[in-house]
């Protein structure tokens, strides 16, 4: 009996932990494919900045991203923080109109903006 109360507990745990973190359902997207194909990239991007023929990982995104900003990532896994740094870069440096609307969109205020350019450039 303890052993399966302990099993259960065990399990328990587990899921709390596991819900610590952005879902990684999605990690396996084709983020360099995405970056590359500006019609694909515009899509997405416009779901961002409108809620609108958003895909469920642009969805999932759109709904993440405010707390994203505001906490420097804290419930992403190392592998989102990597895809984070590759697309907030490639947006940074190549399509500054892109990233400067969903700054305009994500942090209007500009708490997070200084501080998260800056470790995009690290």
């Amino acid at each position: 009996m303890k052993i399966a109360v302990a099993v259960v507990l065990v399990f328990f745990v587990t899921g709390i932990i596991g819900d610590d973190f952005y879902t990684s359902k999605y990690d396996n997207l084709d983020v360099e494919g995405i970056l590359k194909n500006d019609r694909l990239l515009l899509s997405y991007h416009k779901c961002l900045l409108e809620g609108i023929r958003c895909t469920p990982e642009g969805e999932e995104l759109r709904k993440v991203l405010p707390e994203a900003i505001e906490t420097k990532c804290a419930k992403c896994t190392n592998k989102h923080k990597g895809t984070v740094k590759k697309v907030g870069k490639f947006l940074l440096n190549e399509k500054p109109e892109l990233w400067n609307e969903l700054m305009e969109k994500y942090d209007p205020q500009n708490k997070y903006r200084a501080d998260l350019e800056r470790r995009l450039k690290e």
